[in-house]
């Protein structure tokens, strides 16, 4: 079986996709994982192949040298490989299928059985909806490189391809920010950054993860601030701050 590759990332590393899908390529049990979630994930918009990689390259870097690359790749790879639509009634039940069927084609594989507790823990409390505290810097890692793919320039692109595929509107025609009417994501996308997007960069567990989410939710903000202005109705002072 190869051997994983000898990369060193530290914390300021921003490792490039090519360099994760090199450490996938010299690895054998990266490889097979690798091939099963290209045939088997359902993809969507939000939910493709490179935001799996994305999420593997930051969880290697928050990670800071206290979980082997290897783990943070096969939690990232595997930790949306049941994609359950997010108007869907099981969506909060989405890490739990998925660390399930990692378990399944983990234990098929010549890994130790702690480590794939270590993955599926990481896996299972990853997720938003499920509302979980990872306790392993592995968990802790990937549930950061996961947030911080729902804020920035990825983050406003996912948010919008996301309601565009339930049919939401990018914003209420009368009341784009919610003065006299309650929050509805699932019909104006706008309303999700302040129903779970604003609110991610608190949730963030790592250094790594705080700094980088901080940045991107100032872009963020700064773009509600453009849209507002562009709609004739001023953004909210609270996202001048």
């Amino acid at each position: 079986m190869p051997q994983s590759s000898n990369l060193t990332p530290n914390l300021s590393q921003n490792l490039t996709l090519g360099q994760v899908r090199e450490q996938i390529e010299a690895d054998g049990i990266l490889r097979e994982i690798w091939a099963k979630v290209q045939t088997e994930m359902a993809q969507d918009p939000a939910h493709d192949l490179h935001h799996l990689l994305r999420v593997a390259a930051d969880t290697i870097r928050f990670a800071a040298n206290q979980a082997s690359p290897r783990l943070c790749i096969l939690a990232a790879l595997l930790h949306d490989v049941v994609n359950v639509p997010k108007n869907h009634p099981d969506r909060a039940k989405a890490s739990e299928f998925s660390a399930q069927l990692a378990d399944r084609w983990l234990r098929a594989l010549d890994l130790p059985a702690d480590q794939i507790v270590l993955v599926c823990d990481a896996i299972r409390d990853h997720s938003f909806s499920r509302g979980s505290v990872p306790q392993s810097i592995l968990g802790k890692s990937l549930q950061d490189a996961d947030r911080l793919e729902s804020l920035g320039a990825i983050g406003l692109g996912r948010c919008l391809l996301t309601g565009l595929g339930m049919g939401a509107a990018v914003v209420h025609p009368q009341d784009p920010w919610a003065k006299n009417r309650p929050l509805d994501d699932r019909k104006f996308s706008i309303d999700h950054f302040f129903t779970k997007l604003l609110k991610l960069e608190s949730s963030m567990q790592t250094p790594g993860g705080r700094s980088e989410a901080a940045r991107r939710t100032r872009y963020l903000k700064n773009y509600l601030i453009q849209l507002g202005e562009e709609l004739h109705e001023p953004a909210p002072d609270s996202l001048r701050s």
